[in-house]
């Protein structure tokens, strides 16, 4: 395997939600990379599960709530979490907090183009059907989670 190195002055920036960007380093069929930035109140991912990849989560900054299965994990900077394949997951940052995470997933897939999605849904290009037509081709399944409701609930005022 050849060395792989994306610079901070080149990387793709996807604005993929209100008040969260994703910034795209590595997409390889061994490994796929990014950054998350969240800003207060943002809504994250939603609950979602893959078939085929191991996803890793390492705070780099603020406070992550992280659900796993049907537990929800608040994660603080430098902690780190993996989620096996077929376990349903979903994280935003924890209420009153901003986050920053280091995302991975192996094996890679080709997820760029995914995330490239989201942005253009967020732009108003594309649409939530689009995004639920592509769950087979990107490994990501919607799924739903009463303890992940209930998070949001219990941090509204």
């Amino acid at each position: 395997m050849n060395e792989i190195a994306t610079r901070a002055a080149t990387a793709e920036a996807i604005q993929d939600a209100p008040g969260s960007l994703i910034t795209l380093l590595t997409d390889t069929a061994e490994l796929t990379c990014n950054t998350a930035t969240f800003e207060e109140g943002a809504a994250g991912a939603p609950v979602h599960f893959h078939t085929r990849a191991t996803e890793f989560f390492h705070v780099t900054a603020g406070r992550l709530d992280i659900l796993v299965g049907d537990e929800i994990h608040t994660l603080d900077a430098g902690d780190f979490i993996a989620v096996p394949p077929g376990v349903k997951h979903a994280f935003a940052p924890a209420a009153g907090h901003t986050a920053g995470v280091f995302v991975g997933f192996t094996p890679g897939m080709g997820r760029f183009d995914y995330y490239r999605l989201l942005g253009r849904v967020n732009a108003g290009e594309a649409t939530v059907q689009d995004i639920k037509d592509s769950s087979a081709t990107y490994d990501n399944h919607y799924a739903e989670s009463a303890a992940w409701s209930g998070r949001r609930r219990s941090a509204e005022p």
